[in-house]
Order: structure tokens, then sequence, then C-alpha cells
């Protein structure tokens, strides 16, 4: 049988606020408690509490038939904690069903994997380990990148650090005509590599309300028959969770299209099955070779690291942050640790892509700018004033 794994991406950043320079210190200086209240709470009422109850329901229901995988960002944990105890209490219950593989990647959803020095990169990922162990109970055993983010180089540490698996896009330039619906392993490390169907993907994350796309409109039904029609190993559909509610509003049917997707499915020859599952039930192909220049990603229609690094205002400001490290670590002051790390967020450079067409819409989804120029500039104001602390910092320590 072919199985259809599925797994969901549920994160928000810490925004920053419009920048000023004010009274104000530590770390709600620079980020904005309100806004990003008000955001998580909106998306908590739209997606991540009526989604979270969806899928526990479709849990009980099929007692281990049903099973899916999802990673939850450190940020959104921090967020939850914050403003949303009742989310953090759905997202543990889901744990102790037994049938949810939750995944391991950075905890600030950072760039830090494009850093030449990985130290930044592993601490993360221990830093998000933890807070799985902490606050789920759950010790992940498979890895996902910020935004799916993949070399060989990454795969390497990944290997390294004990993990078993790792996802990553199935972007067509690096397949080259092989199918994405099989396992690969990893150049240099041999770590199974579980790739993206992005067409059966988007066809859900994107495409579900979009009344000129030839598939509109989209039942589980017919999800599931486009599906079945796959007779390889593996069918991986991977998403943001925000899809449910958020991305995708009730009224256009994403709730009922998700309650009625696990029936329709194990109609079929399909089953479910989560990445670590994947792993034990089939072998890898062949070998996938990415290097540390052609790093891939799931974002744009480009699949590489253009939306955060493809113009200069985000570059300049990538390397700004980068650059600040060793005297951000030298203050051995954990806010202005903490600080530094939510600068890392990759939304902030997202937010700054100047590409247009379908993917600008994408990139300003979530945003409190106005532009790409607009987030530019103010990230800029924020590191030069937060550049000043450090400094400051450095200076009554000497």
């Amino acid at each position: 049988m072919t199985s259809v794994c599925i797994y969901f991406q549920a994160h928000q950043p810490f925004r920053l606020r419009r920048f000023w320079p004010d009274d104000r210190s530590g770390f709600f200086r620079y980020f904005d408690e309100r806004s990003n209240r008000e955001i998580f709470e909106r998306v908590a009422r739209k997606c991540y509490i009526p989604a979270n109850r969806v899928l526990l329901d479709l849990l009980e229901r099929y007692k281990g038939e049903f099973r899916f995988s999802l990673s939850v960002t450190g940020t959104l944990l921090e967020q939850c904690e914050l403003w949303g105890k009742d989310v953090l209490e759905s997202f543990r219950q889901m744990a102790e069903t037994g049938s949810v593989e939750y995944l391991d990647e950075t905890f600030y959803h950072s760039l830090s994997s494009l850093f030449d020095d990985k130290t930044e990169f592993v601490e993360e990922i221990r830093e998000h380990r933890e807070s799985m162990s902490d606050l789920l109970g759950v010790k992940p055993e498979v890895f996902r990148n910020t935004e799916l983010l993949y070399n060989n180089t990454i795969a390497k540490l990944v290997s390294d650090l004990g993990y078993r698996a790792i996802l990553t896009e199935g972007a067509d330039h690096i397949l080259d005509g092989r199918s994405p619906n099989v396992l690969y392993k990893a150049k240099g490390s041999g770590l199974p590599v579980i790739l993206r169907n992005y067409k059966l993907s988007d066809d859900i994350g994107y495409r579900f309300s979009a009344r000129w796309w030839e598939g509109y409109p989209l039942t589980a039904e017919k999800w599931a028959s486009w599906a079945s029609g796959i007779n390889e190993d593996c069918i991986n559909i991977f998403m943001d969770y925000e899809t449910f509610g958020e991305h995708q509003w009730e009224e256009t049917g994403i709730f009922s299209f998700l309650e009625k997707l696990p029936e329709e499915v194990l109609k079929t020859r399909l089953n479910f099955s989560t990445p670590l599952e994947l792993t034990e039930k089939y072998s890898p192909v062949t070998e996938i070779d990415i290097g540390d220049f052609s790093t891939i990603s799931w974002a744009d229609m480009e699949r590489d690291t253009s939306a955060w690094l493809g113009n200069d205002m985000q570059r300049r400001c990538f390397e700004e942050i980068k650059l600040l490290e060793p005297f951000v670590r030298k203050t051995e002051d954990p806010e202005i640790l903490r600080i530094w790390k939510h600068l890392l967020t990759s939304d902030h450079y997202y937010y700054m892509c100047t590409k247009w067409l379908g993917d600008g819409d994408v990139h300003s989804y979530f945003s409190v700018h106005s532009t790409p120029f607009d987030a530019a500039v103010n990230f800029m104001a924020v590191l030069m004033d937060f550049k000043a602390q450090v400094f400051r910092k450095l200076s009554a320590i000497a």
C-alpha cells in the first residue's frame, strides 16, 4: 500500500514594533506585544483551537488508522505560554494519543542554518528539543528545518545530532525527472530524506478556495481519488497548519474537507504513516546531492533561499545580524542574547521580499508593514538601536 504522510507546520513569529526610541527596555523595546498578542489570539480562534478540536476527534474516531505529524516552533510555544494555555494543552493532548508524531526544528524559526558557523543552529535545535520535551512530553526523532531549507551540510549535521530523517521540498530542479514519492538518502551522511509532493500539498494549502482553478471545488473524495492514482511508496503532504481557518477561511469549507479526508483516503488503497514510520517501511531508492550553494526550500516558485535573501535589503540586514553574533555572546546577557536570536527569525526577512505576482501576496500575509521597504527600514532601525545597546553593555563590563 502507498502511505500518505501528512505534516503540518505551526508557527507565529514575534513581529517587530514600528520602532522609535523611547524609555522602554528589554524584549518589548523591539517587539510589538499588542499586535503579536492580537494576531496570536485571532489565529488561535480561527485555526489552532478549531483545527485541534477536529483533529482530536478524528484521532479518537479512527483509533490509530489516521496518523499525521506536526511541528510547533519555539516562538509559537512561547506565545502559547503567554496568551494561549488552552492551545498548548490541546497540542499536548494530541501528543498523548500516540498517533501524532512531533518533529524538531530551530526554536526561533531562524535562518541560522545558513551561517557558516553552525553553532547557533545547533543551539536552537537543542533548545527546541528541550521545549518539546518540557511542554509537550515528546522527544522528536525526525527533523524539519526552517521553511524546509536543505543542503548536504545541513543533513550531515542533523544526522550527527541523532535524527533519523529530515523533511524537505520535492523541487523539480533537484529531482530532474525523478519522483518525490519515494525516500532518498542525503549525500555524505546517508540520512533518509522525505520529499514534499508540492502539487498535491498546494492543491489544499493554496488552491483550495481558488475559483479560477480547474480542480475547484476540491472535495475530500476528489483529492483522495487523485492521490490513489499514485502507485509508489509515499505521498508526502506538507503545509502550514494555518491553512485551516486562517489562510483558508472556515467559510470555504476547509474544516469539512479535513473532517472527511481520513474516511475518503482509507476507502482507497492508501493508508496513513508518519515520517518516522516511512523510514521503517521503505528504503531510500538513491542518493540526493544538494550542495551549499544550491540550498532548497519550500518557499515561492524558485524553492531556494531567495524568499529571504533575494534582494540587497535582505542580504544587508542578514549580514549585519550575523556580524553582531560574537559581540552579543560576549555580553553574556541572557536578554540581549534572546533579542538577537529573535531577530534571526526568518519572517523578518520574508517581509522584505520584493517579489511580486503570486508570491508577493504570500509575503505580505501576517506582515505588519505596508511595504517590503518599510519592513527593511524598520528592521535596520531596530538593529542600529540594538547594536548600540550591545556595545554599551560591553563598555560597562570592560
